[in-house]
């Protein structure tokens, strides 16, 4: 790709295609977005963006008087011509001379039964994205200037890893995640609380998480005496002896909440019991925020705390808590990301963290030696399936929405290499492709294929197959996108409850795996040794070479190595 050229994208061309019809449209224009990206093997054949009839009728005035006066037309020739009337004769033309940053070439616009079709230049979007693979595969580099202090609330106050639930087990690996995907765009994060406890830490580097063990000093007990002289001087608080020896006083949240006009806040929060262990998490929070501040001075700062559903109504009070004994060192909002529960079936008793991860372990160990036969004494066998229940288990826990409950089956058959929705499945696939390369390599040095020439000498007209364009188009084209789509974090609004897609990931890996399995079955990439048969060979190799790498992106943001075998 040339210097200065804007990568494309699917939302700058859905944006230029709505432009197009609107600039057609003129005055007359309404409604929302009108055209969207197809991704189904079937849809493809035919189109690769589509603005249906119905919307296409409610965006234009005209059209909908014409529906009015179509009503006695039979359906049939009512469905074959209404689009006539609907849409301005030129509207096809002026979508084909389309030219703006971000847009790939188009082949055609046609008027069909279901609406306005648009189909790209296929071979040209081939060849500019797979001579340009890094590119497309690399995480994009968000804008600068801001950071985000992620306050996992599950670990704080953790003495060891018998004290973890599911639950809790659930927001560590999404503030991990979520971690991963900002810092990999260059997002400054800051990960609270610091471990204390070995055994979890450890524990936690088993499934791929790097977390902070210690805080290079404890929490200096000089900001906990001076919240506690600050709740001294706050006329909403009292400190009348209780029966709970580590209560230092009682918080009336309901007066805070109405004096400071604060809105999202559960309305039954009352009365705070405030104890030591309360503050110490504040404190926490408040060191590294102005420690932040210290390091990089007039830089926009925001707060993120995944919590737990069981969590979340505590961890509001904890919230105004700060607000009102430390003001000074928020670094700006403070936003809640409410994780669902995590409930399990076909299991006698609740399932322990521990016992949970040993469960998953095994079963992998035992998919392994169904199929490979007993290699638990080969050290890198005993590392790959290592990494796959890590695997296993990420994927089970991130793969839903982080505000939907996630019922675990021990008992789950897909939990094996076999299984498509696994991650497993998605470390076998990309074992599949480091093998597929690695087949290459060898008949390359034996003399039967000729060494890879550079990508702009590649023909890639020869790419032609349904599931080649399916994977170029659904897998490379807008993988930058699914994961800004994670980072995009509403830290502007003035909602108290935020959302994420920290699915996304998982979601698109398990659906990139299901195409190139499909692809890889039923095609034969490294094709016979015969010189007229090489350069579709190339061809493919690169569109794998450009999978290979979306893999290798997208694992790395789960914290997850890439297989060479298994």
């Amino acid at each position: 790709m040339e210097t200065g050229e804007s990568p494309w994208s699917v939302s700058a061309t859905l944006q230029a295609l709505n432009g197009a019809l609107r600039g057609e449209a003129g005055d007359g224009a309404r409604g929302g977005p009108v055209w969207f990206k197809e991704s189904s093997t079937r849809s493809l054949r035919s189109r690769d963006f589509l603005a249906p009839q119905a919307a296409l009728r409610a965006m234009f005035t005209d059209g909908q008087e014409e529906f009015q006066v179509m009503k006695t037309v039979s359906s049939f020739s009512f469905a074959k011509d209404v689009l006539h009337f609907a849409v301005p004769s030129g509207i096809a033309e002026s979508v084909v001379s389309l030219k703006s940053p971000g847009v790939p070439p188009i082949k055609s616009c046609q008027k069909s039964t279901f609406g306005l079709t648009v189909q790209l230049e296929r071979p040209a979007v081939f060849e500019q994205i797979l001579n340009a693979i890094p590119t497309y595969t690399k995480p994009p580099q968000a804008a600068s200037g801001h950071s985000i202090l992620l306050n996992c609330v599950s670990l704080h106050g953790r003495k060891d890893l018998n004290s973890l639930s599911l639950s809790h087990l659930r927001t560590i690996l999404v503030t991990d995640h979520l971690a991963s995907m900002l810092q990999a765009q260059g997002v400054d994060v800051h990960l609270v609380p610091a471990l204390p406890d070995e055994e979890i830490h450890q524990f936690l580097r088993q499934l791929r998480v790097e977390w902070p063990l210690v805080l290079e000093t404890p929490p200096n007990l000089e900001d906990v005496l001076a919240m506690k002289e600050a709740l001294h001087q706050c006329p909403h608080a009292t400190f009348a002896p209780t029966d709970q020896e580590e209560v230092v006083c009682k918080l009336h949240l309901k007066k805070v909440l109405e004096e400071k006009h604060l809105e999202g806040y559960d309305p039954n929060l009352d009365v705070f019991l405030v104890t030591e262990e309360k503050l110490c998490h504040v404190a926490e929070l408040q060191r590294v925020a102005l420690q932040c501040m210290v390091v990089s001075p007039g830089r926009s700062y925001s707060v993120v705390h995944v919590v737990s559903h069981e969590e979340a109504f505590q961890q509001q009070k904890v919230d105004l808590l700060w607000r009102l004994v430390a003001p000074q060192a928020l670094p700006g909002p403070q936003k809640h990301l409410i994780c669902g529960p995590v409930k399990t079936i076909h299991s006698s008793s609740p399932l322990s963290v521990p016992h949970y991860f040993q469960l998953r372990h095994s079963q992998m160990h035992e998919a392994s030696v169904l199929k490979y036969g007993d290699l638990s004494q080969d050290d890198t066998w005993t590392e790959i399936v290592n990494v796959l229940t890590a695997a296993a288990i990420r994927f089970e826990i991130l793969s839903m929405s982080h505000q939907s409950q996630v019922l675990l089956d021990m008992e789950e058959a897909s939990i094996s290499t076999k299984g498509t929705k696994s991650g497993a499945f998605v470390m076998y696939n990309c074992a599949r492709l480091a093998t597929l390369f690695e087949t290459y390599k060898r008949a390359k040095e034996q003399g039967l294929y000729p060494a890879f020439p550079p990508p702009s000498e590649l023909n890639y007209i020869s790419l032609k197959e349904e599931g080649e364009w399916l994977l170029l188009f659904n897998g490379i084209l807008p993988f930058q996108e699914i994961l800004n789509r994670v980072i995009q974090l509403p830290i502007a609004d003035g909602r108290l409850m935020i959302t994420a897609s920290t699915e996304a990931v998982c979601k698109f890996l398990i659906q990139l795996s299901m195409d190139f399995s499909s692809y890889y079955n039923r095609v034969h990439i490294l094709g016979e040794p015969r010189p007229h048969l090489f350069s579709q060979m190339f061809a493919r190799l690169q569109l794998m070479r450009a999978v290979r790498e979306v893999f290798h992106s997208a694992l790395a943001t789960l914290h997850l190595p890439p297989l060479s075998q298994i």
